[in-house]
Order: structure tokens, then C-alpha cells, then sequence
């Protein structure tokens, strides 16, 4: 009997241990008509993470739309016009709304474009500065070894090399690798990815807009939710 106590007392203290903390991610999740997925925003991204958590507290994004959408490429969002009915009537032009202001670049050489993630979207600014607002989620197609030897070769890449553990990703899963170090990536879909392939492959306009809107919804997951998310893909270390 003692030994059971004494065992059952572990197990609760290593219970209380791992939550005691409190989670080590904040996670979010996207629901839409075509499905919902769930985002773990990065740590290593504290500028672009904290800047989400603040206009998802907000609900900033509710209301508004999947505005750009090319299939297997990505799927993008954001723009607080996509939800004024006087600038987002059919077939106008989005993409141009904001907050009035920017974020610092945040690259990391760890965090790519693979499949998947979560990345800023930004105008043509020298300082490579991601909107405060707009983003995108990669869906990503599988690259060659022959085409990432192009790619390296481009201004657009201005000399950086795809190091051979994320070409593997790359190849085997996919991803766009020519955006890397040109925008910052600050979280990943750990949940749902069929949602974004279900978006990315709606019928589009001219200028990349679905032609039947595809309005978003964008919540935090509560830290009870977020602790179970990090034991089950083993993120508490």
C-alpha cells in the first residue's frame, strides 16, 4: 500500500510539475467554412508573437478574409478592409488595408518556409518590416534539388543557401524555400493543414481573390488547452 501511495504522489507531483509553469506555447486557432486549424506561434518570434496574441484579444481578425489565395503556394489574410462591405465588394482588389504599422524583421535560420507555417506579409520596404496585421499560411509545393540550385542563384534569395537538413524538408514535404530570410515566419499549423489545401484550392479571380469570400474567425486557445497541446507533441522540455 505504501508503495502505491508513494507512487501515486509521483505521478501527481510530475502532474503539477508540468503544468505548474504553465504552457510553453500560445497556440490559436482559424476556423473558416472549409474547416478550422490550430497555430503555434513561435517563441523565437516574441515581436510577431505578441503582436498576433494582441489583435486575436482583440478580434481584430474576425470578419475578415482569405483575400489572395494561390494554390500551392499559399493563402493570405489579414486586411481589415477584407471586412468593410464598402471595399471588399466582389471582384474589388484587397491587400491594402493595415494598422499603421509595421514589425520588425524577426528571420531566425532555424524557421523556414516549410509546408505550413505562418508567416508576415509586408510591402517592398528595405528593412524588410512585416505588415502589423496581414499574413499568410503556406501550403507549399515539393522542390527538387535542381530547382533550389535556381532558386539560390536568384537576387531574390540576395545569396542565401538552403541548408541541406531544410532541403530535405523541402523535397520530401514541401514548402517555399524562395521566401526564406526575405519574410519572417512566426508560427506553424500543427493542426488542420487540410483546411489550408481546402483554401488554396477554391476558384479565384484576376487578381488571386476567391471568388466566393472565405471569412475567418481567429481565437487563443486557453492555457489549459495550450498545456495538453504541448504534452501531446511533446513540447514541455
Amino acid at each position: 500500500m505504501k508503495k502505491f501511495l508513494s507512487a501515486l504522489l509521483l505521478t501527481v507531483l510530475t502532474i503539477s510539475t508540468v503544468f505548474a509553469g504553465g504552457p510553453k506555447n500560445q497556440y490559436v486557432m482559424i476556423k473558416t467554412s472549409y474547416g478550422e486549424c490550430i497555430i503555434r506561434l513561435y517563441n523565437q518570434t516574441p515581436k510577431h508573437r505578441d503582436n498576433f496574441i494582441k489583435l486575436v484579444k482583440q478580434g481584430f481578425y474576425n470578419g475578415t478574409l482569405f483575400h489572395r489565395v494561390i494554390q500551392n503556394f499559399m493563402i493570405q489574410g489579414g486586411d481589415p478592409d477584407s471586412k468593410d462591405t464598402t471595399k471588399a465588394k466582389p471582384g474589388a482588389e484587397l491587400g491594402n488595408g493595415d494598422v499603421g504599422y509595421t514589425v520588425p524583421a524577426e528571420f531566425r535560420d532555424s524557421l523556414f518556409h516549410k509546408r505550413g507555417v505562418l508567416a508576415a506579409a509586408r510591402d517592398d520596404n528595405p528593412a524588410k518590416a512585416s505588415s502589423g496585421c496581414q499574413f499568410y499560411i503556406v501550403e507549399g509545393k515539393r522542390f527538387t534539388d535542381v530547382k533550389m540550385d535556381s532558386l539560390e542563384k536568384t537576387p531574390r534569395m540576395n545569396g542565401h543557401k538552403i541548408p541541406a537538413w531544410q532541403r530535405e524538408y523541402y523535397k520530401s514535404v514541401g514548402g517555399a524555400p524562395h521566401l526564406d530570410q526575405n519574410y519572417t515566419v512566426y508560427g506553424e499549423v500543427v493542426i488542420g493543414i487540410d483546411m489550408i489545401d481546402r483554401i488554396a484550392a477554391v476558384k479565384t479571380d484576376g487578381n488571386d481573390r476567391p471568388v466566393t469570400n472565405v471569412p475567418m474567425t481567429v481565437e487563443l486557445l486557453s492555457k489549459k488547452e495550450c498545456n495538453q497541446l504541448d504534452n501531446l507533441l511533446n513540447l514541455k522540455q
